[in-house]
C-alpha cells in the first residue's frame, strides 16, 4: 500500500495520473444511465454496474456502449488466470495506459486487483519496492542514537522481544539491557531504570506501551529532555506498542519505526510450531506412534483455525485472536491424556479442544458450530492410520511416525505457501470472496489518506449527486391515510407490521430530505457549512452513505449509489402493499425489521388456530414455482423471496443444496414457504441448519429487543451430504449484497 501510494504520487506530480480517475479507483462512482447487462450469463451486476460509472469518465465515455463488440475479449479477460496481464480487447489496449487499465481491471476481476497493483508499482518504481524486506535490526540499530527512541509497532500473533534479545547478545548488550512491561504502577520503576542507563550507557526496553496510556505524556517529557551532550552515546531505548491513539504523536514522529508481520498460511504456522518441539518431548509420551499423529493434527487444526480468519464471515463471523498459548495447552492436554487412559479419549480431547480452550474464545453460536465441526475432522480415530489425508488433493496428510522433527520439518518445507481452500473444507471461489475484501479494503484505507482538500472542481461534483438523490427521494408516507386502510386487527398481525415499517422508513426518509435540503444551501455558502454537514459532503464525494443517514436506515454495505436505489425498491414493496393488499410472496430483504414480520405469521397462526405461540415452530419447503407465478398467498405460513444463498448454490432440478459453480460467489435462492407447526420436532438428518443475515458480514450485536441486529433466523434446507460439510463450506443466507 505504502509502495503504491508514493508512485501514484510521483505520478501525480508528472500529470500523469488524472484526479477524477484516481477517484474512480478508490471508490467508483454512480452510473448515470441504465443500460441491459449485455452478458447475464457470465457478467455479474456488480461488474456491469461498475462498467457503467466508469463509462461516466471522459476518457471512458464509449466504454459500456462498445462492450458488446467485444464481449469476447473481455470474457477472455475475466476467465483468465492473469486478468491484470491480459491484453484489453480491441482499441482499448493501445488507448488506455497502465494506470486507467487498472480501472478496468476493478471491474471486472477486482480479486486481482492487487496483483494488478503489483505489477503497476513494480513497472513504475522497480520490482524491489513490491518484495517484502526482511528485518534486519543492525541496520535500524546503525542510523539510530542515544536520543532517538527504536520503536516496534506490534501486530497480533508476533513479539518482537525475542529477536531483540539475540540482537543484544550479537551486541555484547546482553548483561547491559533491562527491560519492564508497563502496566499499572510501573512509571516510577521505568522512569528510575531509564535515568540510570542513560548515566551508564545502557539500553532499556519497555513493552506495551498502549497499556500504560495515563504514563505516555510522562514518556514523551522524559524523551524531550533527553540531551545528546549529556547523555552516554551507548544508551538507546526501545519500544513495542500496539497502534493506540494515546501513543504520542512527537515520540513517533522522531524515533525509528519498524514492524514484524505474523507468518501467513499453514506452512509458516506448522514450521513455527514444531521448532520449538524436541526429539525428547516427541518420544516422551507412553504411545508415542499415536501421539505424533494427533499432535500433527492438532497443529493443522491451530493453523487452519487461525487462517479461517482471512476468509472473512465464509471463515468465521466475528475473527478471533487465537494465540501459541491456546496450543500449548491442547499439546499439553493431549499428552496428558494419551498417558492416562488406556485407549484414546476422543470425546475428552475433543470437548477440551473445542469448547473449551478454542471454544472459550469463541462468543457466537454459528462460529461455535462451525469450530466443532472442523475439531471432528482433526481428532478421530481415522487419523492415526499412515495413509490418512486431510484434503482430497492429498497435500495435507499423515506422515510416518517413525521420523524425527527433521522428517516432520522436511515434510512441512515441502507443503505449500499459499493454502488452498480446500483444506478448510471451503469452496474454492472462497479465495476470490478473500482476495476482493482484501482488495477493496486496500482502496478503503487509501481513500482515508486521502488530503481533505476539494478542488473548484469538486463543488460542482457534490452539488451533482445532491441533485441526482434529491430527485429521486420520495416524500413520506401518509401514515393516517395507511391506519385508515389497515387499522389493528386481532385476526390480522401484517397490518400492525406494516404500519410499524412505515414509521421507520418515514424516520429516515425524513432525516435524508431535511439534510440534503440543508446541504444544498451549505454548498451554495447560503448557510455555515456545520462538521455534520461537512462530513456528509465528504461521503456523498466518497460515493459512501452519510452517518447520519446509516443512525436511522437498516443495517446495509452498499455504496452511496446501489444504496439510493435499494432504498427506492424498498419503498415500492411497501407502496404496492399499501395499494394492491397483502402482496402473494413477501420480499424479506425489503423489511427494516424481518423479524417482527416473522412473528406476525406466527401469531395470526397462533390466533387463528387458538394455540399457544410459544409451542409453534416454522416448518420449510422450497418452492419449484419463480415470484411471478405465484398469485395467491397460502393457506397459512406465508412465501418469502428476495434471499441470496453464499458458498452453495440451490438446485432447483433436484430441490436441494449443491456446490457453486466457479465464480458464482452468490446466488438467488428460490422462494420459500414458511409453514407454522405446532410442537414441531425437527429432522434428524437430511438437512442443513442455515442462518440468514441481513448483510455479508454476518456479526450483530445484541439490540435492545434482544434480538442481533444481523442475524435474522435460521432456515432448514434439504441436502443430501453431511451437515458439516455445508457448516465448513461457510454456507448462509444473506438478504442484501454489498453492490
Amino acid at each position: 500500500m505504502f509502495a503504491f501510494l508514493l508512485c501514484a504520487r510521483i505520478m501525480m506530480n508528472d500529470k500523469k495520473i488524472d484526479m477524477v480517475e484516481w477517484r474512480y479507483l478508490l471508490s467508483g462512482a454512480m452510473p448515470v444511465q441504465q443500460l441491459a447487462n449485455p452478458a447475464v450469463s457470465w457478467l455479474s451486476e456488480r461488474a456491469w454496474q461498475d462498467i457503467l460509472g466508469l463509462s461516466t469518465l471522459k476518457n471512458f465515455s464509449n466504454l459500456a456502449q462498445s462492450f458488446p463488440e467485444h464481449l469476447e475479449g473481455f470474457k477472455k479477460i475475466f476467465d483468465s488466470s492473469q486478468p491484470h496481464r491480459h491484453p484489453l480487447p480491441g482499441a482499448w489496449d493501445v488507448i488506455l495506459d497502465s494506470f486507467q487499465k487498472l480501472l478496468v481491471l476493478r471491474c471486472l476481476r477486482a480479486d486481482c486487483l492487487i496483483q494488478g497493483l503489483q505489477d503497476f508499482v513494480a513497472a513504475e518504481l522497480g520490482q524491489r519496492f513490491i518484495e517484502p524486506q526482511t528485518s534486519d535490526l543492525s541496520v535500524v540499530f546503525a542510523e539510530s542514537s542515544s536520543s532517538t527512541p527504536l520503536i516496534f509497532v506490534l501486530s497480533p500473533g508476533t513479539d518482537p522481544a525475542a529477536d531483540l534479545y539475540k540482537f543484544a547478545d550479537v551486541m555484547q548488550f546482553s548483561k547491559k539491557m533491562s527491560a519492564i512491561s508497563l502496566g499499572q504502577g510501573q512509571g516510577p520503576w521505568a522512569e528510575s531504570m531509564m535515568h540510570d542507563a542513560m548515566e551508564r550507557g545502557h539500553w532499556v526496553f519497555f513493552q506495551n506501551c498502549h497499556l500504560a496510556p495515563s504514563w505516555m505524556p510522562t514518556l514523551e517529557r522524559l524523551i524531550e529532555n533527553i540531551n545528546p551532550l549529556k547523555v552516554h552515546e551507548n544508551f538507546r531505548l526501545w519500544l513495542t506498542s500496539l497502534p493506540s491513539n494515546k501513543f504520542p504523536v512527537s515520540v513517533l514522529q522522531n524515533g525509528s519505526k519498524m514492524t514484524i508481520e505474523p507468518p501467513r498460511g499453514i506452512k509458516a504456522n506448522l514450521q513455527k510450531t514444531y521448532m520449538r518441539l524436541t526429539n525428547d518431548f516427541l518420544s516422551s509420551s507412553t504411545k508415542v506412534s499415536d501421539f505424533k499423529s494427533l499432535l500433527l493434527s492438532l497443529c493443522l487444526f491451530h493453523g487452519i483455525a487461525l487462517e479461517r480468519r482471512k476468509f472473512g464471515p465464509l471463515g468465521f463471523n466475528i475473527p478471533y485472536e487465537f494465540t501459541d498459548g491456546d496450543l500449548n495447552i491442547c499439546i499439553s492436554q493431549l499428552k496428558m491424556f494419551l498417558d492416562e487412559y488406556q485407549d484414546i479419549p476422543y470425546k475428552v480431547l475433543k470437548y477440551t479442544a473445542g469448547e473449551i480452550n478454542y471454544g472459550g474464545r469463541v462468543t457466537d453460536d454459528w462460529d461455535r458450530r462451525c469450530l466443532l465441526s472442523v475439531v471432528e475432522d482433526f481428532y478421530c480415530p481415522a487419523v492415526l492410520s499412515s495413509d490418512h489425508v486431510y484434503c482430497a488433493s492429498g497435500v495435507y496428510r499423515q506422515i510416518d511416525t517413525k521420523l524425527d522433527i527433521k522428517g516432520y520439518l522436511a515434510y512441512i518445507r515441502g507443503l505449500p505457501i499459499n493454502d488452498t481452500p480446500e483444506i478448510f473444507g471451503l469452496h474454492d471461489n472462497a479465495n476470490i470472496s478473500f482476495a476482493q475484501n482484501e482488495a477493496f479494503g486496500l482502496l478503503e484505507a487509501v481513500v482515508r489518506l486521502q488530503p481533505r482538500a476539494t478542488s473548484a472542481e469538486g463543488k460542482t461534483l457534490e452539488e451533482e449527486i445532491v441533485a441526482g438523490i434529491v430527485e429521486k427521494i420520495p416524500p413520506p408516507f401518509d401514515i393516517e391515510e395507511v391506519m385508515g386502510k389497515y387499522p389493528v386487527l386481532y385476526e390480522e398481525s401484517m397490518n400492525t407490521v406494516l404500519i410499524q415499517e412505515v414509521i421507520r422508513y418515514n424516520k429516515l426518509l425524513e432525516v435524508i430530505s431535511l439534510s440534503l435540503r440543508d446541504i444544498v444551501k451549505a454548498l451554495k455558502g447560503s448557510v455555515v457549512m456545520s462538521s455534520a454537514l461537512e462530513l456528509m459532503a465528504r461521503s456523498l464525494f466518497n460515493n459512501a452513505v452519510p452517518d447520519m443517514w446509516k443512525a436511522k436506515a437498516y443495517p446495509s454495505l452498499k455504496p452511496l449509489a446501489s444504496w439510493v436505489s435499494d432504498l427506492l425498491q424498498r419503498i415500492n414493496f411497501l407502496q404496492r402493499w399499501i395499494s394492491n393488499g397483502i402482496p402473494p410472496v413477501f420480499w424479506i430483504s425489503g423489511f427494516f425489521f424481518p423479524q417482527a414480520f416473522l412473528t406476525g405469521t406466527l401469531q395470526n397462526y397462533a390466533r387463528r388456530f387458538g394455540t399457544s405461540i410459544d409451542t409453534i415452530g416454522f416448518d420449510f419447503e422450497v418452492l419449484v414455482k419463480s415470484v411471478s407465478e405465484i398469485t395467491e398467498t397460502p393457506d397459512t405460513g406465508c412465501y418469502i423471496h428476495g434471499l441470496f444463498l453464499e458458498g452453495a448454490r440451490w438446485d432447483n432440478k433436484a430441490g436441494q443444496l449443491a456446490e457453486s459453480r466457479p465464480k458464482e460467489l452468490y446466488t438467488q435462492m428460490a422462494v420459500i414457504w414458511l409453514i407454522p407447526k405446532p410442537n414441531r420436532k425437527p429432522p434428524a438428518s437430511g438437512i442443513y441448519v442455515c442462518p440468514i443475515y441481513k448483510t455479508l458480514t454476518r456479526a450483530g450485536t445484541l439490540s435492545t429487543t434482544g434480538h442481533s441486529t444481523n442475524y435474522v433466523v435460521s432456515l432448514e434446507l434439504p441436502t443430501h451430504h453431511t451437515q458439516r460439510h455445508w457448516v465448513k463450506r461457510g454456507v448462509a443466507l444473506i438478504c442484501a449484497l454489498d453492490y
